[in-house]
């Protein structure tokens, strides 16, 4: 795994030392990773969400988009 130096401010540090001492963590690298996985995630759902506005909103009830679904799953075999 790549090595990499950083700093922290004072405060970030901190927080990062109390994450490790609650022992959810074992170590800084542990919780920077963590978060980046975490960021990572929130920029994928959040491309997921744009590209969904692209494509057009339904005027469709949720009752009508189930019964939608179920129907496309009966015909696939998957039901």
């Amino acid at each position: 795994m790549p090595r990499q130096s950083i700093s922290f401010t004072p405060p970030n540090d901190e927080w990062l030392k109390a994450q490790v001492d609650s022992e959810e963590f074992t170590s800084k690298s542990e919780v920077v990773n963590d978060l980046i996985r975490k960021a990572r995630k929130i920029e994928s759902i959040q491309e997921h969400l744009i590209q969904a506005e692209k494509s057009g909103f339904t005027q469709q009830s949720q009752a009508e988009i189930l019964k939608e679904i179920k129907g496309e799953v009966k015909h696939n075999g998957e039901l």
